[in-house]
């Protein structure tokens, strides 16, 4: 780890992102959404660390975390999170990803099972047609979570590439959402992680997908926040975090009781 202008972070791969764990018990990883920083789960860490030992980092461009250059895509997003996973001695975790971070951790679970204890999946999609009525041609105000006021003010405040800068990250993102993912929803019946498919009942992504989502994964929970779109984590923040806590909880027992059962 090294210290940069008296805050924590950690050189994954060749850029330097910033990381914060509290807490202690069973590891939980958050993944933040697109044009967001760590705030935007701030309340979901603190309903975590109670029983949790949380870990959670900020993607390049996002939060305190210099951007990179080029194009932003899922595959580099699930290496840096791989890395993460490393840097801080993690072989596994349960896995908790708002939009962005849904996806990335569905393709966790998919193509690196090890990795999740268990995953919770808020808002995510499995290709941009999933968007709605929008076809995927969805607008950067639209698309960015949760709220384009008040991540922008958080970027001001917090990105190391200066307020400007917001512009250009949101245009690599509206490109990335226009074009990826590409998950076939077959694909999904081989995560064996317990997993909680969770959405805002008026959430950009229709319900019918998250439906879709959960029935392709075996056992997955399905839950439909009532009230709430695609920025449900700032919305109902109490809500959403004690539906995450209390299915990270079981899910957690359920994996202790299986490592520490008879030999």
């Amino acid at each position: 780890m090294t210290t940069l202008g008296r805050v924590p972070y950690l050189r994954i791969g060749d850029v330097d992102l910033y990381s914060e764990v509290d807490g202690e018990g069973e590891p939980v990883l958050l993944l933040h959404g697109g044009f967001c920083s760590l705030e935007s789960l701030r309340v979901t860490s603190d309903a975590l660390v109670g029983d949790h030992r949380v870990y959670a980092f900020e993607r390049p461009g996002h939060g305190r975390s210099a951007d990179i250059a080029g194009e932003y895509g899922y595959a580099r997003m699930v290496a840096d999170t791989l890395g993460y996973l490393d840097a801080v001695g993690l072989e596994s975790a349960h896995v908790v990803g708002y939009s962005d971070g849904a996806i990335i951790g569905l393709l966790l679970a998919l193509d690196h099972p090890g990795r999740v204890r268990s995953l919770t999946a808020i808002s995510g999609n499995l290709d941009p047609s999933a968007f709605g009525d929008t076809g995927g041609a969805l607008s950067k105000e639209e698309a960015a979570e949760p709220g384009p006021d008040v991540e922008r003010m958080h970027y001001e405040r917090l990105s190391p590439d200066g307020a400007a800068h917001a512009d250009v990250v949101l245009g690599k993102l509206f490109r990335l959402w226009t074009s990826e993912p590409h998950i076939e929803p077959k694909e999904l019946a081989r995560i064996d992680a317990p997993a909680l498919i969770m959405s805002g009942d008026r959430d950009t992504i229709p319900p019918g997908h998250s439906l879709l989502i959960a029935a392709s994964i075996p056992g997955a929970q399905l839950c439909a926040v009532p009230g709430t779109t695609h920025h449900l984590v700032a919305e109902r923040p109490e809500l959403v975090s004690g539906l995450v806590r209390d299915f990270v909880t079981a899910a957690a027992t359920r994996s202790t009781g299986r490592r520490s059962g008879p030999s």
